[in-house]
């Protein structure tokens, strides 16, 4: 529901031709579904990080609704996650990323709030904790933050 109200809005205030450029949530990444008790032991998922679309320069209208740190991050269009999560009530939620290079992370919860990071999981990599994560879809994109391309593991991994 709010997906589609953001969509609505986003046509509405006349940004649909910049977001068919962007990172966007109605495409679909690589699929899973992992409840709260099945991340509590962590899931690694190879991926290469990067992508061809500045975040800054051409998603303003995802910049301005990050609800986390906000900084330049170059990702794909499509998700590289489409993650179905049911029973997330009572865990917090780590995704995080070790590459070789500078990682970026961009997430879009059920809830439809996006949240970006550049370096909080150390050496220049990216990590998202979400204390109290909704359940239905969760879209996650692994990029960088110069616009490289390099091999990268995103980990999944619930807590108490």
């Amino acid at each position: 529901m709010i997906r589609h109200i953001f969509a609505a809005t986003l046509l509405a205030l006349g940004g649909a031709s910049a977001a068919a450029a962007c990172p966007d949530w109605q495409l679909n990444g690589q699929t899973g579904r992992y409840s709260g008790a099945d991340l509590y032991q962590p899931r690694y998922f190879e991926i290469v990080a990067g992508g061809d679309f500045s975040l800054t320069r051409n998603c303003p209208q995802i910049y301005r609704q990050l609800r986390s740190d906000k900084g330049e991050g170059f990702f794909p269009q499509a998700p590289d996650f489409t993650i179905e999560t049911p029973g997330m009530k009572g865990y917090r939620l780590e995704i995080a990323v070790v590459s070789d290079c500078d990682s970026a992370l961009l997430v879009n919860t059920p809830a439809g709030n996006w949240y970006y990071d550049d370096d909080d999981n150390g050496n220049l990599d990216a990590m998202i904790s979400l204390t109290s994560p909704s359940s239905g879809i969760l879209d996650i994109w692994v990029g960088t933050h110069d616009g490289a391309y390099c091999d990268a593991q995103l980990r999944l991994e619930t807590f108490n």
